[in-house]
């Protein structure tokens, strides 16, 4: 009995994964915006916006629908004796199945989400939102990738006015620092050719630190001297 009830609920779960696959490919083709046609009455849809979400919502319920119900068949058979590793791994199938089937549908979903926003954010408010018209919606839709790319390329033309900016300034730095490695080469040029000088120089230090010491030295004896004569 065990046997059979295995059997039933796979032969379940595999039709229902075969319906699930038509109608996440429907699905796909609706959250994108084609409009295509496909099976269970979705070959006339409307490419009219709200017309569209409706059938995107519908869809999107029966598909969570399909896919709840498809978990509950893999708990049903996990709650089975198991048969042998044939029939564990056949289990392990079926739930690597369903998870690959909600991530496409969280992806479609997702994907359809940032469509409609990003629709909505170019559109505005003053691009025929009454109108129902296949043409008008293809040459609203037109209009708005078209502004898109006018957004992109004003935007490209910003990035490479701060680059080129940004190489002046390289270019600028660079010639200073040149200029400032001629005049240190050429500063220590002049030191070399007139040795007299830095002679000099180096006198007049010695002689500022010696007359420094001596002025330290009397200084030193005074205060002794002071402290002497204030305890006598």
């Amino acid at each position: 009995m065990g046997g059979s009830s295995y059997d039933v609920l796979r032969k379940q779960a595999r039709s229902l994964e075969n319906e699930i696959d038509l109608k996440l490919v429907a699905f796909s083709k609706i959250g994108a915006g084609s409009g295509g046609g496909g099976s269970g009455g979705l070959g006339g849809v409307d490419t009219s916006p709200l017309l569209g979400e409706h059938v995107f919502d519908s869809l999107s319920e029966e598909i969570e629908q399909m896919l709840e119900k498809l978990s509950s068949l893999n708990e049903s058979m996990s709650d089975l004796p198991s048969s042998g590793a044939a029939a564990l791994h056949t289990l392990q199938r079926h739930r690597e199945i369903l998870q690959g089937y909600r991530q496409e549908f969280n992806k479609i979903c997702a994907n359809h989400t940032m469509r409609i926003e990003r629709e909505e954010l170019l559109r505005g408010s003053g691009l025929a939102t009454s109108s129902g018209s296949p043409s008008i919606s293809g040459l609203n839709r037109r209009e708005m990738y078209l502004k898109e790319s006018g957004h992109l390329n004003s935007a490209s033309h910003l990035v490479n006015d701060q680059i080129n900016i940004a190489i002046e300034t390289r270019d600028h730095l660079h010639a200073q620092r040149q200029a400032f490695k001629r005049l240190q080469t050429r500063f220590n040029d002049i030191s070399n050719r007139f040795p007299l000088i830095s002679s000099l120089i180096q006198r007049i230090n010695i002689k500022k630190r010696r007359d420094s010491l001596i002025l330290g030295a009397v200084i030193g004896f005074c205060v002794i001297l002071l402290l002497l004569y204030a305890f006598n």
